[in-house]
């Protein structure tokens, strides 16, 4: 927490410009050893939250590396409440590179993943929740994805999560009372005030559990997998469903050979969808290892997509996909309407014959309907604009999983009429797995384990 960081903080490649961010009590001086203003402006002199015009040079060579605005961020007033930088310079890697050296050779040390945010944490600038919802925002693929960032951000949970806190904590309060001073009998009127109050939390919590299941899906995106056997048009449904050519799509069977992934947006759904190998029986060890991660996507994905060939007799092989399919959340298609309809969808051997969707892949004839579909298989639920906190996150869906849990043994011990001792026990595990959520109880690892994930300039 000493040292000053550095790191370029937009993304690789080309752009109108770049940013070298500092952050930690350096930051300044480091800065101005390498920085030259026409008026001779210095950092140091300047006030917080201004903007100097100027060129980053080489103190060694003399040379100047790039034409630069340099942002002043002072603290507390800053995004980790240390001193901070931005360089903007012009956006090209060598520059970009370049400046990044220099900051580095006049004594910064390059971040860490996530470094910035981690220090905003530490700092109490943010707390873990809304720490982690800067990730979500920044990989936010949809408005409603980016719109639960943004509560999150906003400290929609962290107030949600105070709130049942506070409550446990005055319950908690009450039974080591009574713990301090044995003499002093509960009586039933208190009894049942204090299961009333857990079951308030705990109802909460439950609720808050009720949400996940489909909230995640917008953190997350929908694991979708288009699968059947070759030449149904898998490949065909891929970029009909993009819009574009994405897969190749040829009449040879086991074209597609590994798995070919790409993210869509229906109704603000992010689906990460995968078009799959063909499934049959091959000795080709390629189109084999293709066939088997098919079957993998089947088991990992939370939405399947059977597609099968309407234009002619249902195969041994499509049987085998309907087997593999059968206890998955499943879309069963058939493809190619634009031919005369010969797959016999009235066979007692296909499953829910008449949710067969008929499409054309190549002419684009039910794709609405299919993405309709796709929606109302996943979302039943979930309301155009819906009301009240949802958690996506699966490390907080389980801190109030165990915190739910614990509760409901404080309940029935309170019942039971077992010693006080165990029911305090059971609370204070209560309060601290809801603890970890925003931060006031957690462990190096876990700290870590979170911002591994940031990229390396926030």
């Amino acid at each position: 927490m000493d040292d000053t960081i550095a790191a370029i903080s937009t993304p690789l490649g080309e752009g109108g410009i770049g940013i070298v961010r500092l952050s930690g009590k350096d930051s300044i001086r480091i800065s101005d050893s390498i920085f030259h203003s026409p008026k001779d402006k210095t950092l140091a002199g300047s006030k917080s939250h201004r903007v100097l015009y100027g060129h980053i040079f080489d103190p060694h060579s003399g040379l100047n590396i790039d034409e630069v605005l340099i942002t002043v961020m002072r603290a507390p007033h800053s995004y980790t409440r240390e001193d901070i930088i931005e360089i903007n310079c012009h956006g090209g890697m060598i520059t970009l590179r370049k400046t990044l050296e220099l900051v580095l050779q006049h004594g910064a040390r390059l971040a860490e993943p996530g470094e910035f945010t981690k220090r905003a944490f530490l700092n109490g600038r943010l707390d873990l929740s809304r720490a982690e919802a800067v990730l979500d925002l920044i990989r936010s693929k949809t408005d409603e994805s980016r719109r639960i960032a943004l509560e999150q951000l906003q400290g929609v949970l962290f107030s949600k999560i105070t709130y049942l806190r506070d409550g446990l904590t005055d319950i908690c309060v009450r039974i080591e009372a009574h713990i301090d001073f044995p003499e002093d009998e509960i009586e039933t009127a208190s009894i049942q005030e204090l299961s009333d109050a857990m079951r308030l939390v705990k109802n909460d919590l439950h609720s808050l559990l009720k949400t996940y299941e489909e909230a995640k899906f917008f953190r997350e995106g929908l694991s979708t997998a288009i699968v059947g056997r070759p030449n149904v048009g898998k490949s065909s449904l891929l970029n009909a469903l993009l819009q574009r050519d994405r897969a190749i799509v040829t009449e040879t069977p086991g074209t597609t050979r590994d798995i070919l992934e790409e993210y869509l947006n229906i109704e603000g759904l992010p689906l990460r969808i995968m078009d799959t190998a063909g499934i049959r029986q091959v000795e080709d060890l390629a189109e084999k290892e293709g066939v088997r991660r098919s079957i993998k996507s089947i088991e990992n994905a939370d939405l399947v997509i059977a597609i099968f060939d309407g234009s002619a007799p249902l195969r041994e092989e499509d049987f085998e996909v309907m087997e593999k399919v059968k206890n998955k959340n499943t879309i069963y298609i058939l493809n190619k309407s634009d031919l005369p309809v010969i797959a016999d969808r009235n066979s007692s051997l296909v499953p829910h014959p008449s949710s067969f969707l008929r499409i054309s892949a190549t002419r684009g004839d039910g794709i609405e309907e299919l993405k309709d579909k796709i929606v109302d298989s996943c979302l039943k639920d979930w309301k155009e604009e819906r009301e009240g906190l949802v958690i996506s996150n699966l490390r907080h869906k389980t801190s109030i999983g165990h915190a739910a849990v614990s509760l409901e043994k404080a309940m029935k011990a309170l019942t039971e009429d077992q010693p006080l001792e165990i029911i305090a026990i059971e609370l204070r595990n209560s309060l601290d797995s809801l603890g970890e959520i925003v931060g006031s109880v957690t462990t190096e690892d876990i700290l870590n384990k979170i911002f591994s994930d940031f990229c390396i300039g926030k």
